[in-house]
């Protein structure tokens, strides 16, 4: 769990698209890191692709959203080693990924939210603990080294953990994601100078963690040039329409002799 992806490991193209933050409609409006994503994979546009575990993606987004636009282009060049990382039945990866977040938060973010991280630490080394078939209150020496920086929020965490266990389904749909969401938004509002530095590295570490587990298919390079000039053509300056002045037309002036011409007499002829 100590390793991470440096910055320095990952190597970006030449072409690096832009992203921004949100749902985008098409590429021409913008895209996203889970866009893109999608649009690489070679499926329909969208933030949540089939080619991608939920979970890894949903912390993809929310990493990509909490981002500063200074440093978000920075992440464009993890975008094609989370394509393939799908697996719908190893509660591994929602455990790891989980972990990973809530180890990433412990130290950073603000008392009340450490306790909440520590929490989730604690549930979700049960959780793989029950899946590795080890005794549950063993924690890896790596969850131990965080939980040992925040000691006060460690003592409260262990009166809170859930007994009995939490069932794989409601850890899957309802803890690790709470988990994610908490982490990333308790770091990107950390009192740190480095908040975009420790997100791009959570995610960076979490899709190591997955290709750990999964074999990734390999992305369709020929496509990144075009999601590049698409999503660069979407922020490209655009050429002013000149402005337009529309003036009413005078009304001419009324010709007073040829008017008065016209006029019939009001005179009245005279009579036999």
């Amino acid at each position: 769990m100590g390793c991470v992806v440096s910055p320095s490991d990952v190597d970006l193209p030449e072409l690096v698209p832009v992203l921004s933050r949100g749902k985008h409609r098409n590429p021409r409006k913008g895209a996203c890191f889970m866009e893109l994503a999608s649009y690489l994979a070679g499926e329909r546009w969208s933030d949540h692709p089939a080619c991608t575990h939920p979970l890894l993606a949903a912390l993809a987004r929310l990493v990509n959203d909490h981002t500063s636009d200074a440093a978000r282009p920075r992440l464009a060049g993890l975008i094609p080693s989370v394509i393939g990382l799908t697996s719908a039945d190893d509660l591994h990866i929602d455990a790891r990924i989980a972990l990973r977040s809530a180890t990433a938060a412990l130290p950073v973010v603000a008392a009340e939210r450490q306790k909440v991280m520590a929490v989730a630490a604690l549930v979700a080394e049960r959780v793989l603990a029950d899946l590795d078939g080890r005794p549950a209150d063993q924690v890896s020496d790596w969850t131990q080294s965080m939980l040992a920086q925040v000691p006060h929020a460690t003592r409260w965490a262990h009166q809170f953990v859930p007994h009995p266990r939490i069932s794989p389904r409601s850890f899957r749909r309802h803890a690790a994601p709470g988990t994610v969401r908490c982490a990333v938004e308790g770091i990107a509002r950390a009192c740190v100078h480095n908040p975009d530095e420790i997100l791009r590295d959570l995610l960076a570490g979490a899709i190591e963690d997955c290709a750990a587990r999964i074999h990734a298919t390999e992305p369709d390079t020929a496509r990144w040039a075009d999601a590049c000039q698409l999503t660069n053509s979407a922020f490209a300056p655009r050429r002013p329409r000149p402005k337009i002045r529309w003036s009413r037309p005078s009304r001419p002036e009324p010709d007073t002799a040829r008017t008065r011409l016209s006029r019939p007499s009001r005179m009245t002829s005279p009579g036999p």
